[in-house]
């Protein structure tokens, strides 16, 4: 036990680093290249932070299980928009670009209700059947490239984005690579060791599955927005979570559906309602409190939300 908790401890060190030196790597590649800090969470922060998720989603399809591939990427948007980013406000109120709000967050709706329709077209319009085929996934996958472009043609450095030095633009892509590492590798060190301990003190499977693997694919994120917000770049925080969900949903599920047909049947309706409410939040949060900002008023919101979700499934299992 004590090697395990020793090894749980090295993961969470590990998180800590990686999510530092990528946060200092992309913030320094954006002023490099004179891109919004946003863009570079949208991105190379965004997808890099994903790559648990990608792992688990292709695995699952390539052995045809849909409610691993389905299912573990709807829990990590819920995560990555209500518990995370609610966190992530109560440390730093995020300021909210013109771009955010008449972009980028209403995107993150629109392709929420994008793979709910898809998913669910028999329900709906009584055709074909509840889930994604390969045209499904053809959609999702021209949808992220449409998006991609958009980004960075309309791509803005912010104002408020902090002159600091700029590295070596090698050095800036060696952290950004060993942040990489150090928070995949440090989040897998983590969930298995807490899964052990877990298990040593008789917690159920079951429990496991909804609290400790269900987050341990969102580690990286959180350590990410976490470590940004205490650095104070919000827009990378930002950045990083709606990167995050577009490439969970249009790019690993686009992919996913490609390579197996994945199947809605075994989908829980108040799941897609709350991943819904999510991204619904997420916007209305730019008119509530403080306008054009992500507050710690919204932020408690979206954790009240996120507990209230947890224990409605601790109580169904």
């Amino acid at each position: 036990m004590i090697v395990t908790v020793i090894l749980l401890l090295a993961g969470l060190a590990l998180i800590v680093l990686g999510a530092d030196w990528l946060v200092d790597g992309a913030s320094s590649v954006a002023r490099r290249f004179g891109l919004s800090e946003f863009v570079i969470g949208l991105t190379i922060v965004g997808m890099g932070t994903s790559a648990p998720e990608m792992v688990v989603s292709f695995i699952g399809a390539f052995q045809g299980n849909a409610d691993i591939a389905i299912g573990n990427v709807v829990g990590s948007n819920i995560m990555n928009t209500l518990l995370i980013l609610g966190l992530t406000a109560l440390i730093l109120p995020m300021g909210i670009t013109p771009s955010n709000k008449k972009r980028d967050i209403p995107v993150n709706i629109g392709i929420t209700v994008l793979l709910i329709v898809l998913g669910l077209e028999m329900t709906f319009f009584g055709i074909g059947n509840d889930g994604l085929n390969r045209v499904d996934g053809a959609i999702l996958l021209a949808a992220f490239i449409l998006y991609m472009v958009m980004s960075f043609k309309g791509n803005r450095p912010d104002k408020e984005e902090s002159p600091a030095p700029v590295k070596n633009i090698w050095l800036s892509l060696l952290m950004i690579a060993a942040g990489l590492a150090g928070l995949v590798f440090g989040g897998n060190l983590f969930v298995d060791n807490a899964t052990a301990v877990a298990k040593a003190l008789g917690v159920s499977d079951k429990f496991i599955a909804i609290t400790i693997l269900a987050g341990g694919t969102s580690m990286p994120e959180l350590a990410t927005c976490v470590v940004a917000a205490a650095k104070k770049k919000g827009q990378l925080a930002l950045g990083n979570i709606i990167g995050s969900n577009v490439f969970n949903i249009l790019l690993i599920l686009g992919g996913s559906a490609l390579i197996h047909p994945l199947s809605f049947v075994g989908m829980n309706y108040v799941d897609l309602g709350v991943l819904l409410l999510s991204a619904i939040v997420l916007y209305t949060a730019t008119f509530i409190g403080k306008k054009d900002q992500i507050d710690r008023l919204d932020g408690s919101l979206f954790l009240l939300i996120w507990a209230a979700y947890m224990a409605y499934l601790i109580y169904n299992l």
